[in-house]
């Protein structure tokens, strides 16, 4: 088994992510982390194989927790799972040795994918060690074992929704002790009130959530959405 530490500083995402690496076969969570700190403590505590890394955490960025756990000796590998974009994060995270750059939002297919080539270079790796052999084409091997093709949308969801941020706005939903607003929404998720309006339109049309309207004194009416009991 592949042992992971996932690392983000929202609980509830860091619990859907956990989810996920336990839906691929040969990976098991066994820790979490909602700070460097966090994720430093649980790679001195126990052997760690992969760690699913945000890079926008309380205390440090993911980038810096990397550079520390190199500096005290720790080659665990690292995929980023973050809603940084920018170029410099992601040329910084590819010169630390990231194996794979995952932008959220993002399907379980295609972190399944990320995952499932990660498999496939430790097996790659395994077998070329095993046989002693530093060639070119074994050292292609080891570089082909990452290449992924992009993932297909999660099926039954629209093109450019992704399951974790579904599965996020449900969860807020399904705990909210009262209909809540886009903006609500957003607020409580991180998302943007664009991405978390087109998110619970989609919802309310599939019949996973209540759309009532508060009208206020003035302007036009208030759209709010409520969770609906399956």
């Amino acid at each position: 088994m592949i042992d992971v530490l996932v690392v983000d500083d929202d609980f509830r995402v860091a619990e859907i992510n956990a989810k996920y690496v336990g839906k691929v076969p040969g990976f098991r969570v066994t820790a979490r982390a909602h700070s460097a700190a966090q994720a430093l403590a649980a790679v001195e505590r126990r052997a760690i194989d992969l760690v699913l890394l945000d890079h926008y955490l309380p205390d440090l960025t993911g980038l810096e927790l990397v550079h520390r756990m190199r500096e005290q000796g720790h080659g665990t590998d690292v995929i980023m799972i973050t809603a940084a974009s920018d170029v410099t994060t992601v040329q910084q995270a590819m010169r630390l040795g990231a194996l794979h750059y995952l932008v959220k939002p993002f399907t379980f297919a295609a972190l399944r994918t990320r995952l499932d080539s990660y498999a496939a270079l430790r097996r790659t790796v395994d077998r070329v060690g095993g046989r002693g052999l530093t060639g070119q084409e074994q050292v292609d091997r080891i570089f082909g074992a990452l290449r992924t093709s992009p993932a297909p949308s999660a099926p039954g969801l629209p093109s450019g929704h992704s399951e974790p941020t579904t599965d996020l706005i449900c969860g807020v939903l399904h705990h909210a002790d009262q209909p809540l607003s886009a903006h609500e929404v957003a607020a409580r998720t991180g998302l943007s009130r664009s991405t978390a309006q087109r998110y619970l339109r989609h919802l309310e049309q599939a019949g996973r959530l209540r759309l009532s309207l508060k009208y206020g004194d003035t302007g036009r009416p208030e759209h709010r959405y409520a969770w609906v009991a399956p």
